[in-house]
């Protein structure tokens, strides 16, 4: 188990029963950014795989 599973079950246990757009995502993952600068890279870096994600599924 990675150390960020419980971050994750956290959220899932927390939140799992709400419903988000893509927009709402969007604007938390700006504002952490903008509170937390250090993990900019990291958090471009799940956005893009989070926009690219199903690319492999067309091919």
């Amino acid at each position: 188990m990675y150390f960020t599973d419980r971050g994750i079950e956290e959220l899932v246990d927390r939140r799992g029963e709400e419903t988000v757009t893509l927009e709402w995502l969007g604007d938390q993952l700006r504002t952490f950014v903008d509170v937390n600068p250090e993990f900019e890279t990291a958090i471009e870096r799940f956005a893009t795989w989070l926009a690219r994600a199903d690319e492999d599924d067309d091919e």
